[in-house]
């Protein structure tokens, strides 16, 4: 995630408060250096870091904690609030009829921030269209058109055309029917008169309600001078920043945002069309500091259930709290926790899941769980009807015959086997648990500081 290095080495700053009722001025400076070196480090303007440094140091040194509050919680909350402040608000996006028209460099990932934004909108009930008017980067039309495909959106382009004007005119004549409208531009390796001057006409015919500047997250100290004269050209309501699931540093994207006074409005997470995050401030900064963010985990759950519905309609999720789990319900889980995307984004969106234990971890350790959670798909593919339907009866004779056939081994088999008999286990606590019961557990899940330590069997990667 974009700052990862502030977030862990905040954490460490703040672990060594734990104890105390009293933070001194040693305690805040060497917090404050911290967020200055990671910040700095991560490309953000020198005049930017020391505004929020400054703005932190007074705060902590100023204000006393609120009765029963503990020094880092405090500070804690402090540069909770400041780092909010720092990323301001979200782009306003309304779940309404607009036009909207995505500029940046080339290379940025507009093309694909259009097929994955217009995925979002479609989520959401409405109709969009991609325009693609890229006439200079070849293999773009290609692109923009499997894209939109993949994401189940109108598209429309014209790769034997020369005037990208006349492509976005005609555009959206094309696709007058839709509710939103996301129009690709050109992009250049660099800020060439030639691409302002094409974009400013594009602008023009298509009368955008917003404009988004499209920024790689490693974009650097040079986005600052980018996004000034997008905002001299056209004039910038907000800024998508992508490839976020990478080692990017993305501190070039807030100065970006400071320098055009706009707003962050998409994340892009991943390189698939749903690996994309309406920008939350607290939710971003919350996971930032290993807060978790729950209204991203729930909206993530939500949609990762209704597309494993989609692919399996005979599957109903509550039935997993009636009757027998059996391993076919074990494999459908599993499809949903593939569908809300990566599981070290995942992670972080839980609540002593993330941040501090993320830190912990190897760097692969969650592509060995991936792998793992492959193998198990592998496996109960050589398991017969009966097997999956009643796994607690299957036998070393059958272990070893799903073994070879699925040319895994023994001990790989009695894994998922011991697996699904924990997640078995799990899932009765919850049968004939009252309404009452189940809010006041999630109550306790969401507020408890080091939990996720029950949360093991939950899943298949326990």
């Amino acid at each position: 995630m974009v700052l990862d290095d502030l977030g862990s080495s905040l954490r460490g700053s703040l672990g060594k408060l734990s104890g105390q009722s009293r933070v001194t001025e040693a305690d805040i400076e060497e917090i404050v250096k911290e967020i200055q070196r990671s910040l700095l480090q991560a490309d953000v303007e020198v005049s930017l870091v020391m505004e929020l440094s400054d703005s932190i140091k007074e705060r902590a040194l100023d204000e006393e904690p609120p009765g029963g509050t503990s020094a880092r919680d405090h500070v804690l909350s402090i540069v909770y609030e400041e780092m909010v402040a720092l990323v301001g608000e979200s782009t306003d996006l309304p779940l309404e009829d607009q036009t909207i028209l995505l500029a940046g460099l080339q290379g940025s990932g507009k093309t694909t921030t259009s097929a994955k934004m217009a995925w979002w909108f479609a989520k959401k009930g409405l109709r969009p269209a991609v325009i693609q008017t890229d006439t200079f980067r070849p293999g773009a039309y290609d692109q923009a058109k499997e894209m939109t495909e993949r994401a189940e959106v109108d598209f429309y382009g014209d790769p034997d055309a020369e005037d990208p004007v006349e492509i976005a005119r005609e555009g959206l004549e094309a696709t007058s029917d839709a509710d939103v409208h996301i129009v690709d531009t050109a992009g250049r390796h660099a800020l060439e008169d030639d691409l302002i001057a094409e974009i400013e006409e594009i602008e023009e015919v298509v009368n955008p309600d917003r404009n988004l500047l499209v920024l790689d997250a490693a974009i650097g100290q040079g986005a600052k001078d980018q996004a000034r004269q997008f905002e001299e050209s056209i004039g910038i309501e907000g800024v998508v920043i992508t490839k976020l699931d990478g080692t990017a540093k993305g501190g070039g994207a807030l100065t970006a945002v400071n320098e055009t006074d706009s707003s962050i409005a998409f994340l892009g997470t991943g390189e698939t069309v749903r690996d994309i995050e309406r920008f939350e401030p607290s939710g971003f900064i919350s996971r930032l500091l290993g807060m978790g963010d729950l209204k991203q985990l729930t909206e993530r759950v939500e949609r990762a259930m209704e597309e494993t519905q989609e692919e399996d309609e005979d599957w109903d999720p509550e039935d997993m709290l009636k009757g027998e789990f059996t391993l076919k319900d074990m494999r459908r889980q599993m499809t949903a926790m593939n569908n809300m995307g990566p599981l070290d984004q995942v992670m972080d969106m839980i609540p002593g899941l993330g941040g501090g234990l993320m830190d912990e971890l190897p760097d692969d350790a969650m592509d060995v769980t991936q792998d793992r959670m492959r193998r198990f798909e592998v496996i109960m593919d050589s398991m017969t009807e009966a097997e999956l339907e009643h796994p607690r009866a299957i036998g070393a004779s059958q272990v070893e015959r799903i073994a070879r056939g699925s040319g895994t081994d023994e001990e790989t088999v009695r894994e998922l086997l011991e697996q699904h008999k924990m997640m078995s286990q799990t899932l009765k606590q919850f049968q004939g648990m009252g309404q009452g019961n189940m809010e006041r557990m999630m109550k306790k899940m969401q507020g408890g500081g080091g939990g996720g330590g029950g949360m093991g069997g939950m899943g298949p990667f326990g």
